[in-house]
């Protein structure tokens, strides 16, 4: 299929972004599970506490990843108009007389 030309393609960066997030998260699962079956000899322990690990680790980076503001691409992707008089921009008053 064709995309027409005026349509957002994203970057190679943006589309392996989650691969980043589940990509970190299975590697601090890894090293925490060696980690607890070298100390433990316990296999159904590490697993358990790796399977913890990466939904814990994911869930941070999540979290993370939504506490960044959107720069103006991603804002021109969602179709958010830019206001110049929000109290987002540096230096402005802002509303409700502050």
């Amino acid at each position: 299929m064709t995309q027409p030309s005026g349509e957002y393609k994203p970057s190679r960066r943006e589309v392996l972004r989650p691969a980043e997030y589940v990509g970190g998260a299975a590697i601090s699962a890894i090293f925490t599970g060696v980690v607890v079956l070298i100390v433990t000899r316990e296999l159904t322990l590490s697993l358990i506490v790796a399977g913890g690990v990466f939904i814990v680790v994911l869930v941070v980076l999540a979290l993370l990843a939504m506490a960044v503001k959107p720069d103006a691409a991603e804002s021109a992707e969602l179709g958010e108009p830019r206001r110049p008089d929000g109290p987002d921009e540096p230096g402005a008053p802002g509303r409700g007389g502050h």
